[in-house]
């Protein structure tokens, strides 16, 4: 497996501190790796090292409850800083109590745990305040093409916009055993882990939002409007209902919302953003006869990417006009419109019109799928397979 130092390097600087290290993100997309590495690379200068991973039946045999695991790591630690590592640790009764407990001496704890049972709001409230977490994402298309080398495999840009880029699925040969692979993924992350966390009793109204919502990425609407949509089918749906599903897919990593920065002020409906899924698979697996959407998915690819060099996001709202992002990083602040293809007139037009009235002030880019170099005096083009390959813009 190939390093992920883009996540290690910030954790590293936290390796000896007593806080708390959360390694989150959403179900398969590298957590257990980024924590072995981390783990091995400790173990260059120290033994003092504890790794448990409570998946393993013979771990949690012995250690079932909190007082369990203080005991065994009190019992089995070296003088000096022990750096523990519990993988999957929700399964633990009490983990919470435990971690607190073993901070306080002389450890430092590195923890993970499925995004369905160990989410952003249990750790602000079970921990508070005594961790920092860290998220990590399924691949980015330059971690693709190194995985994809060290398997001798090659992995297209078309692939990438249509399958993403949780890293198993480049094990397996063929598109239809990876497709295989991420259905039993997504029925496990989207169905079964969240319906039986949250007791949904409501299942089938509950599967016709997900389904809704994961084949309308890159779209900006309100629960209105899906409440709305939805009642066609399921006249219990309510404004509520549809903004705590949403609250529960965005809890589990599933999708990302962004808001809209606008230049005059606007009144927006309830949950009026713009939401992206964690993993473009989500929208094709729900997609019939390969009628694949990739113009939505190359967005939907961007903004991942976007996210993986570090940018703070917007949608932009220039006069009634959608861009489709504002990026900020180091003071600096980027317009961004993403088209699959500007080769059309009119798509070259309503494209580079979003930018229309914008001062200089603001770099303006445009990303597309084309070949051809559409740059004009005051907009940026970068071509797809460019961009993919960029640390930063």
């Amino acid at each position: 497996m190939i390093s992920r130092e883009k996540y290690i390097a910030p954790i590293r600087e936290f390796y000896n501190s007593d806080l708390i290290k959360i390694i989150t993100g959403i179900r398969r997309c590298g957590k257990s790796v980024v924590l072995e590495q981390i783990k091995k690379e400790i173990s260059e200068y120290t033994d003092n090292i504890i790794y448990l991973n409570f998946e393993d039946k013979r771990v949690y045999n012995i250690i079932n409850n909190a007082d369990d695991l203080i005991n065994y790591v009190e019992k089995n630690k070296k003088p000096g800083l022990c750096y523990c590592f519990f993988d999957e640790i929700q399964v633990l009764d009490d983990w919470n109590i435990a971690c607190k407990t073993l901070r306080l001496n002389n450890n430092s704890i590195f923890i993970t745990g499925s995004n369905s049972k160990l989410l952003s709001k249990e750790f602000t409230k079970e921990l508070s305040g005594r961790y920092i977490s860290f998220q990590i994402r399924p691949f980015v298309y330059k971690e693709i093409l190194k995985y994809t080398k060290e398997l001798n495999k090659e992995c297209s840009i078309l692939d990438y916009i249509i399958w993403g880029g949780f890293p198993k699925r480049f094990e397996f040969n063929g598109e239809e055993a990876q497709r295989l692979y991420l259905n039993d993924l997504d029925e496990t992350i989207v169905i079964n882990d969240l319906i039986n966390r949250y007791k949904i009793r409501k299942v089938s109204l509950f599967k016709s939002i997900v389904n809704y919502i994961l084949r309308s990425n890159s779209r900006i609407y309100s629960a209105t409007s899906i409440k709305d949509y939805i009642k066609k089918e399921h006249s219990e749906c309510s404004v509520n209902t549809v903004m705590k599903y949403l609250g529960y897919l965005e809890e589990a990593y599933i999708i990302e919302s962004i808001k809209q920065y606008s230049t005059k002020t606007k009144k927006e409906l309830a949950f009026y953003q713009k939401v992206y899924n964690e993993d473009v698979s989500f929208n094709s697996l729900r997609c019939l006869d390969n009628r694949y959407d990739l113009t939505h998915n190359l967005e939907n690819i961007v903004f991942n990417e976007l996210k993986y060099m570090g940018y703070s996001l917007y949608v932009y709202d220039n006069n009634g006009k959608e861009i489709d992002f504002l990026a900020q990083k180091d003071n600096k602040k980027y317009l961004i419109q993403v088209a699959y293809s500007i080769i059309e007139e009119k798509a070259y037009k309503r494209e580079l019109g979003a930018f229309a009235n914008i001062d200089n002030l603001t770099q303006k880019i445009i990303i597309t799928n084309d070949d051809i170099d559409y740059s004009t005096s005051t907009v940026r083009h970068i071509k797809l397979k460019e961009f993919l390959l960029m640390d930063t813009l």
